[in-house]
C-alpha cells in the first residue's frame, strides 16, 4: 500500500491575541497514516480538534509543531513547512476539501462551481461541466438551478453543491468535514456512495462524520480524539 498523508506528533494552540494572549491548546502529538484505498474517521468529543486537524492537513491552519507529509507528484510534500505556492499546487492536483460550508465566487452558476476544480488542471470547459453535471443530477440538484449562483440556493442544496466540487477533480487524497451534517437520507445515502467509490479507485480520504451511519458505512478505521 501507498502512504498517501503521514502525520507526526503535530500540535496546535489557538492563541487569542484580542484576549491578552490567552492559550487554547487543541491537540499535541497527533500521529496518523492514512494509504490508498482508505477512509480514515477522526472521531471523539466536540472541540477534540478534528476540523482543526483537516485545515491543518489542507494548509488552511498552520500546527505549532510536528510535520504532515502530504503525497504529491511522487514525493512527499510537508504541507507545515511548505511556502504558499506548493500548499497551492497540492491542493490543486492531489488534494480535495469539502467544508461544512459551501465559499463560492458570487455570481459563478452552480455548473461552472463544480466544473472549477478541473478547469484549473486543464480539463477542457465542455469535459468538465460534463462531468460537473453528472455529480449534481447524482446528488439531486435540479437542472433548473445549474445556471443560477449557489448563493441563493438553500443550506442542504448549498452543501449538495459542495460535495460535487470536491469529488469533481478525482483528487488522490479528500478530506471531509462533516459532507452530509445538512442532508437528508437519500442524499446521504448519495454521498456514501461517492465515498465508497472513492475508496474503490484507491484514493485516500479523512472524514469527520456526524452521522453515525454514515461513519459506519465508509470509514476503514477510526483515529480516536481526545484534544
Amino acid at each position: 500500500m501507498t502512504a498517501m498523508i503521514e502525520v507526526d506528533d503535530l500540535s496546535k494552540t489557538y492563541v487569542l491575541h484580542t484576549q491578552g494572549g490567552v492559550e487554547i491548546p487543541v491537540f499535541a502529538d497527533a500521529s496518523l497514516t492514512v494509504e490508498a484505498g482508505e477512509c480514515l474517521t477522526l472521531h471523539g468529543p466536540s472541540g477534540a480538534g478534528k476540523s482543526t486537524l483537516l485545515r491543518c492537513l489542507y494548509g488552511n491552519c498552520k500546527p505549532n509543531g510536528g510535520a504532515i507529509r502530504i503525497h504529491h507528484d511522487g514525493a512527499m510534500v510537508d504541507i507545515a513547512r511548505a511556502d504558499p505556492r506548493q500548499v497551492i499546487e497540492v491542493r490543486k492536483r492531489s488534494m480535495g476539501y469539502v467544508s461544512q460550508f459551501l465559499r463560492a465566487i458570487p455570481r459563478v452558476p452552480a455548473l461552472d462551481v463544480v466544473a472549477e476544480p478541473l478547469r484549473a488542471i486543464g480539463v477542457p470547459l465542455d469535459q468538465a461541466r460534463q462531468r460537473a453535471a453528472e455529480l449534481l443530477s447524482r446528488l439531486r440538484i435540479p437542472e433548473r438551478l445549474w445556471s443560477l449562483a449557489p448563493a441563493t440556493f438553500s443550506g442542504g442544496e448549498q452543501q449538495r453543491v459542495n460535495i460535487a466540487r470536491g469529488f469533481a477533480a478525482r483528487h488522490p487524497i479528500l478530506l471531509l468535514d462533516e459532507p452530509t451534517a445538512s442532508l437528508d437520507a437519500e442524499n446521504r445515502a448519495q454521498v456514501i456512495d461517492l465515498i465508497v467509490e472513492a475508496k474503490s479507485e484507491k484514493r485516500a480520504l479523512v472524514g469527520v462524520f456526524h452521522d453515525d451511519e454514515v461513519r459506519e458505512a465508509v470509514s476503514t478505521r477510526l483515529h480516536t480524539m481526545r484534544g
